[in-house]
């Protein structure tokens, strides 16, 4: 991976420093002149076509050897990536586990359209997989019979108003993005005010300080003027009361930071009123509190599962070729036999591996602390502990398989 990310970073350095933009534009430039020249006064066409050959020439050739750098590191890039990312078969699917359950990969299919915004695709989708799956349904069906997981699931899509529910999301994310506009996002927070506070969420006063930061800064994020802290005080007047009690700190920094408008970015409250990822941070909050409410993770599950095993493939193909060659099978149902590293990011739940055994911690194999503070797997604590004591495999300490407790992670 070095060497990729080695050949990238001088591909990147060529297209940055190469000169051919410079040079095409140059010669724009020269056929424009000429052109002007030669609208002007036509009978000097031959002689301006005659001058104009050999510098046309010169920025041809130019653009050419600049080309030939890029070619040359486009070249070395496509063969580090060939040499990483060598062309190897997919794993076997002999047993696949989600082969007797395409309904869930329906409905992880149509939720992750919904998720992103794509209601049409979404829409078009559950009518292909319902038509597909009515005509196999013949012979001697019962009535009651007809309707197949998939026209169920169209069916809870409908009843549950999931489309419309996100319909709302991206129409106020648009409105947050696009339009810089927070009402929207105001109004569905402090309808949803009891189910947020439930929560512990913030989400209500992060958009109304946000409303009062873009009020005293302005649209354009200009110098304060004297209309936008009239506008912002009474926004703070009329919307903050509900706020005090629970945020009275932050409240006082806003309103205080009122009297170092003619020197706001050097004062302590710059962080407060010059925030680059404001606007960006407040749109993710939102999109996470509204997919919380409707009982859904921010992110889609597909798009988890799809990144998480495309980071796992290379190990698992190692892991078959390794197989094959010692031929033997992979015998875990429940886990992975080997441990995949995942980026922070991706771990959702504390995960403990014995460190004895290699394994995972599981329900029925917990992890169990000794008297001496060290922590490993039930079935290994059962296997150091035949012979009545237990000596602990990282230091002298011994005790009594009866002294160890589980460890709740």
């Amino acid at each position: 991976m070095d060497l990729v990310q080695k050949e990238h970073e001088r591909l990147w350095k060529r297209v940055k420093s190469s000169k051919t933009i410079n040079d095409v534009q140059k010669t724009i430039d020269l056929l424009q002149a000429a052109r002007d020249t030669i609208s002007v006064d036509p009978t000097k066409a031959p002689t301006t076509l005659a001058k104009l050959q050999n510098p046309v020439k010169t920025s041809f050739d130019a653009i050419n050897d600049d080309l030939k750098e890029t070619y040359s590191g486009l070249n070395k890039y496509t063969k580090a990536l060939d040499k990483l990312f060598k062309d190897r078969p997919l794993p076997s699917i002999e047993y696949d586990a989600l082969s007797s359950q395409p309904d869930l990969i329906n409905r992880a299919i149509v939720m992750h359209l919904l998720r992103e915004g794509q209601f049409s695709v979404a829409t078009t989708f559950l009518s292909e997989i319902s038509n597909k799956k009515l005509p196999a349904q013949s012979g001697n069906v019962e009535p009651n019979c007809n309707k197949g997981a998939e026209a169920f699931a169209i069916d809870q899509f409908q009843s549950d108003g999931i489309r419309d529910q996100f319909t709302i999301m991206y129409h106020i994310l648009h409105q947050l993005r696009e339009e810089s506009n927070l009402i929207p996002a105001i109004h569905w927070a402090r309808q949803n005010r009891e189910a947020l506070e439930s929560r512990g969420s913030n989400l209500e006063f992060e958009l109304c300080r946000l409303q009062f930061v873009w009020l005293f800064r302005g649209r354009k994020e200009q110098k304060a003027s004297v209309s936008g802290r009239q506008a912002a005080l009474e926004y703070a007047r009329s919307d903050f009361q509900a706020f005090v009690p629970r945020y009275l700190n932050e409240v006082q920094q806003l309103v205080g930071a009122m009297a170092f408008y003619p020197n706001l970015d050097d004062s302590p409250y710059r962080a407060i009123f010059n925030n680059p990822s404001a606007w960006k941070d407040v749109a993710h909050t939102f999109t996470r509190e509204f997919c919380s409410l409707l009982g859904l993770s921010a992110d889609s599950p597909l798009y988890i599962a799809a990144t998480a095993g495309a980071i796992a493939l290379p190990t698992l193909l190692k892991l078959q070729t390794i197989m094959k060659a010692k031929r033997t099978e992979w015998t875990s149902q429940n886990e992975l036999p080997v441990e995949i590293p995942l980026p922070p990011s991706y771990l959702f739940h504390s995960i403990f591996v014995c460190p004895v055994s290699k394994e995972q911690a599981t329900d029925q194999n917990p992890p169990m602390m000794m008297p001496c503070g060290h922590v490993i797997a039930q079935e290994s604590l059962n296997r150091l502990s035949k012979s009545g004591k237990l000596k602990c495999p990282y230091c002298p300490n011994e005790s009594q398989p009866r002294d160890a407790r589980k460890v709740f992670l």
